[in-house]
């Protein structure tokens, strides 16, 4: 039944006598974005400064001696606050470790694509790209190979090793690319590419710490020397494959 709400004895109408209640709105999209972004470059930020405050704790005391409670000290944080960006000071590890590994692809990858010329160029190119990049950045080798203390992963998950070593064999993979364009087999060029790797972190480990003074040599001119060999090799192997012979990954 419908009531008319004048003849209820009400002066106004419904609508009219109750005092309406506004419910606050919701901040306009572009504001929220905005908000976002600031918010996201804040944790940026503090997450970079956590970053550094680590890399000199490792390098000063090494990844075992160092806790927590001192990379927050460094920074400036409360350890709670680390947490609430990194689950441990291996991921911290890891992250540093991880941030390296992605300026060498990046420093392999620009020479892969500023090189026109394929084959020994191309071999020529990539790998000097990566001896030159630990060359100029002792540290990251330090990072790299576990230098400050030992030659082992320690404390690092099998998940978090597993990754970090495969982003060091990308950026070893565009030189056993070439290698195999080249016409070496694809096991071949995998040796060639070991060895290479093995090579290139002797020489800057007697470079980065003297040592090679005392056999009165560079390690630029050791490096040219041998990756010029391994260039004879792979076009020699190449000259004696059978015309239409297959080669490459498989």
């Amino acid at each position: 039944m419908h009531v008319n709400a004048y003849a209820a004895g009400m002066t106004k109408p419904i609508a009219a006598a109750v005092k309406p209640t506004f419910k606050k709105s919701r901040p306009r999209p572009a504001v929220e974005q905005a908000r976002e972004v600031r918010q996201r470059i804040l944790g940026d930020a503090r997450r970079a400064l956590v970053l550094d405050a680590a890399r000199t704790a490792f390098f000063e005391l090494g990844l075992e001696k160092t806790s927590v409670r001192e990379i927050a000290q460094r920074a400036g944080y409360t350890p709670g606050a680390i947490y609430s960006y990194f689950a441990s000071k291996e991921e911290i590890y890891a992250a540093l470790l991880g941030g390296s590994l992605d300026r060498l692809n990046e420093q392999v990858e620009r020479a892969r694509a500023a090189s026109s010329a394929e084959g020994p160029a191309l071999v020529r190119a990539t790998a000097n790209a990566f001896f030159e990049f630990y060359r100029e950045n002792p540290r990251d080798l330090d990072l790299g190979f576990y230098l400050f203390q030992g030659m082992q992963p320690r404390g690092l998950t099998p998940a978090l090793n597993d990754a970090l070593n495969k982003r060091l064999r990308d950026a070893l993979r565009p030189t056993q690319d070439a290698l195999e364009r080249l016409g070496m087999p694809a096991a071949a060029a995998l040796a060639e590419v070991t060895a290479l790797f093995a090579h290139i972190v002797g020489l800057l480990v007697l470079s980065h710490t003297g040592r090679i003074r005392m056999f009165k040599q560079g390690s630029q001119e050791l490096f040219d020397t041998y990756l010029a060999r391994l260039v004879e090799r792979a076009t020699t192997v190449a000259a004696r494959r059978p015309p239409g012979g297959k080669h490459g990954r498989h």
